[in-house]
């Protein structure tokens, strides 16, 4: 299968959460297609909008504590500002404090309460007020996509209440939001990533897993990327989508197995 190029020279793109794992690889493919990408996060970020750069396109990095909403606004400010467009917003920012504690199987009346606040402030409402900032500049443009990078673990159990809970909001989200967005341009999807060969992940991995198997952490930007150019887009949106799958559907190659 050769894979279909899609670029995305001209197009600004904000990416939360970047500074790291898939968010991180996410700004990059986009950068690979040529596009301007602002990098959020609270640390490296600049880290990443160097990477973004020396694939091909523009990164900037973009400081921005996303439990805080002025410092949210002042991103989406920025980007209107300089660029006066925003054609991608992928909501990747989450917080997670240790992935041992995410996945440890603990029973829920184990689990600190903290780390439920902290998946639902950052895993979900941040992603509903980066959209609040995003859609009225997409609506400008008549044309969008707004990406709530999501889990399986919205359907399945694979970790811990809190993290599942968050998960199906977000897809739920992404139903409503697409709903209200019919018929303007901008679609909204929710995408469910696979194993990943992320720092994170790979330090937490079972001794007994392949993880060359695991797609790598560009492998979700690069979907992304195709599903900017996809004449289905319209029809897409308000699901949630597996990545592989729609890798195989749209043409996108990664190193790991199909």
């Amino acid at each position: 299968m050769s894979e279909r190029v899609v670029r995305l020279d001209g197009q600004v793109a904000v990416v939360t959460g970047a500074s790291r794992g898939i968010g991180r690889g996410v700004a990059v493919a986009l950068g690979h297609a040529g596009a301007t990408v602002y990098v959020t996060g609270r640390s490296a970020v600049e880290e990443t909008a160097a990477l973004v750069d020396a694939a091909g396109g523009r990164g900037v990095a973009a400081p921005c504590d996303h439990r805080d909403d002025e410092s949210v606004a002042g991103v989406f400010a920025r980007v209107a500002e300089e660029t006066g467009r925003l054609d991608v917003l992928v909501n990747n920012a989450t917080a997670v404090p240790d992935l041992s504690v995410l996945f440890g199987d603990q029973p829920f009346w184990r689990v600190p309460v903290r780390l439920w606040d902290d998946l639902t402030n950052v895993g979900l409402r941040s992603h509903f007020v980066a959209a609040q900032y995003a859609v009225p500049m997409m609506l400008r443009q008549e044309r969008g996509l707004v990406v709530n990078i999501s889990s399986s673990g919205a359907v399945t159990k694979i970790g811990i209440v809190p993290y599942g809970v968050v998960k199906a909001a977000v897809d739920h989200m992404t139903g409503e939001m697409a709903s209200e967005l019919d018929g303007t341009g901008v679609a909204v999807v929710s995408l469910w990533p696979p194993p990943t060969r992320t720092e994170g992940m790979l330090a937490d991995a079972d001794p007994d897993v392949n993880t060359a198997q695991w797609s790598s952490p560009e492998f979700t930007g690069r979907v992304i990327t195709a599903l900017v150019g996809d004449q289905r887009l319209r029809t897409r949106s308000g699901k949630a989508l597996r990545v592989r799958d729609l890798a195989r559907e749209l043409g996108v190659l990664d190193d790991a197995t199909l």
